[in-house]
């Protein structure tokens, strides 16, 4: 099998790699066969560019002038890839690091999970591997896990194999080594399946020549990070959680996560206590989006947690509200007394909102407290045998 079988083009971004960036061409050649082969000159200021111009016809080579970033190369092959109706590209870095030699397994990859994005996994513990690459790494692998609840060993790999079609509607904003993050973590949330496979790697520190300037990228890539995490958590996130639930049942889980033995009846009842704090605290339509994510961030029981806040179903709010009311009563005595659930209106809520938000958030808080003594009281009767640490 080859590239051509799958759809499959060849980008290449090059930034001042007289070097390393013929060799390169030359262990890829033969793979392209049938296929075009693109390589982005970003603005190179050494002898790269007559070197590419050496290939004539067999490479298709896109200049961006000034130097715009390996991000702006990418999603320039992007670009014209998709114009020429391409299903797959396969990038690789013209440093030298990455073996041609690996190519079929992209290509066997691509034919056993059919859209998938599948990423070169190298292994960073082996000889030669810059301490800040490994920092890196791990430093970009936590996130993506954060941002997008995958592991992957290796998310700092530029020899991946994209699909093209969800990048027809994927909106990249960055340009620069940041852009490698964003893409995956973007076509993640588009559901796009990640697989790592498998590469070598070589790092010959006097042929190789790194672009990547530890403090500005590395303040970029945090920037990226940070802006991905309150998309994280406002909404990508809550809607994980709900899917979740969603496929495999609200019961079952609930029934599973209530017997797990990994875990202790503490941690259960707190996350029982402050799903029902959540559910009733004054803050509609952001209850989720707010308990959610500090739930994941305290390590409660996301699923508990989750059964818990539903005490706010539709048909318990008006007692919820007018709860609020009467609680709020007790310490606000300007509001008005609301003695029958008929009186209660939206006029009333906007009126007495001071005694209602007053009452909602004591109420609460009370009955956050109130439900992880019992659920804890219960468990310990439950689950006397848990010998999970506190």
């Amino acid at each position: 099998m080859t590239l051509s079988d799958i759809q499959c083009c060849i980008i290449i971004p090059t930034y001042n790699n007289e070097n390393t960036v013929r060799r390169v061409i030359d262990s890829v050649m033969p793979y392209a066969a049938g296929v075009t082969f693109f390589v982005v000159n970003d603005g190179s200021t050494d002898s790269t560019l007559h070197i590419l111009a050496s290939y004539g016809v067999k490479l298709r080579v896109l200049n961006s002038f000034p130097n715009r970033g390996k991000g702006y190369s990418l999603r320039l092959g992007f670009k014209e890839a998709i114009k020429l109706g391409y299903k797959y590209a396969l990038t690789l870095d013209s440093d030298g690091q990455h073996l041609a030699s690996d190519i079929p397994v992209f290509i066997e990859g691509a034919l056993q999970h059919p859209g998938a994005l599948l990423m070169g996994s190298r292994n960073m513990e082996q000889e030669g591997v810059p301490g800040k690459s490994s920092f890196g790494n791990k430093f970009s692998n936590f996130w993506f896990k954060f941002e997008t609840g995958i592991t992957l060993p290796d998310t700092q790999t530029g020899f991946r194999l994209y699909p093209l079609e969800p990048l027809k509607t994927i909106k990249l904003f960055t340009t620069k080594f940041e852009t490698e993050i964003e893409v995956i973590v973007k076509m993640a949330w588009r559901q796009v399946p990640i697989i790592p496979v498998n590469i070598n790697v070589i790092y010959d520190k006097n042929e190789r020549v790194t672009h990547f300037r530890p403090f500005r990228d590395f303040t970029r890539i945090s920037i990226l990070n940070t802006w991905l995490v309150i998309l994280t958590l406002l909404y990508y996130l809550p809607k994980r959680v709900i899917e979740e639930v969603r496929r495999k049942g609200l019961w079952k889980l609930i029934k599973a996560e209530a017997i797990k033995s990994d875990e202790s009846n503490f941690n259960k009842a707190r996350s029982i206590g402050f799903g029902f704090f959540m559910g009733i605290v004054p803050i509609w339509g952001f209850q989720l989006l707010v308990g959610i994510p500090l739930s994941i961030y305290f390590k409660m029981n996301k699923v508990l947690f989750l059964a818990a806040a539903n005490i706010s179903i539709p048909p318990m709010i008006p007692l919820i509200i007018f709860l609020s009311y009467k609680f709020g009563g007790l310490f606000y005595q300007n509001g008005v007394q609301i003695n029958d659930l008929k009186n209660l209106s939206l006029e009333s809520i906007h009126l007495n909102f001071v005694q209602y938000f007053l009452g909602g958030t004591l109420l609460a808080a009370a009955a956050g407290v109130v439900t992880f003594l019992i659920s804890l009281l219960v468990l310990k009767i439950a689950r006397p045998k848990s010998t999970k640490e506190l």
